[in-house]
């Protein structure tokens, strides 16, 4: 009974050395050979739409005024008055509610990063960073909430409609 027993696991042992040495495409044949199952040769096809996870919670850094009259990797002009947040995964226009200590604002997806090596998930610009009160490095909320067309003026303040009237002097 032994000598039964031995031939089968000499048969594997030999079966699986060769597959090894053979490669992966030998491996299939000898596992059916064998009389085993083969594993899936190819990963199973993705959707052509991959789908950006945003965790609830992040690093967020801010960045400013070293960037100051340069373009944003979605058009915009980055001014100190641009309210707005980067990241490396989201589509430009994408709105994203963030929420620091009581402090809660809707931002739109205007750049890419951050590209820090301290693992930061969220760039505010300096605009969104001080409406949030926010002066350092920290861990925010966040939640994707909607996407609006991404144009060349997104973020950028909006201008009370009695200040146009008058020319930039506050009316009355």
């Amino acid at each position: 009974m032994s000598i039964t027993l031995r031939k089968p696991l000499l048969l594997l042992a030999l079966i699986a050395g060769a597959s090894c040495a053979s490669g992966a495409t030998g491996s299939a044949s000898a596992a059916i050979s064998a009389g085993g199952t083969s594993a899936p040769t190819a990963a199973p096809a993705r959707s052509s739409a991959t789908r950006t996870v945003v965790h609830p919670t992040g690093i967020a850094t801010w960045f400013g005024p070293g960037f100051y009259g340069k373009k944003t990797a979605c058009g915009q002009t980055l001014t100190p008055g641009v309210v707005g947040v980067a990241n490396r995964t989201l589509p430009c226009g994408t709105l994203i509610k963030v929420s620091y200590d009581g402090h809660t604002l809707t931002v739109p997806v205007l750049d890419r990063g951050p590209y820090s090596h301290i693992g930061a998930d969220w760039d505010l610009t300096s605009g969104a960073a001080q409406a949030l009160g926010i002066t350092e490095t920290v861990r925010i909320h966040t939640r994707v909430v909607g996407s609006t067309a991404n144009t060349p003026l997104l973020g950028q303040p909006t201008v009370a409609p009695s200040t146009a009237v008058a020319g930039g002097a506050l009316a009355g």
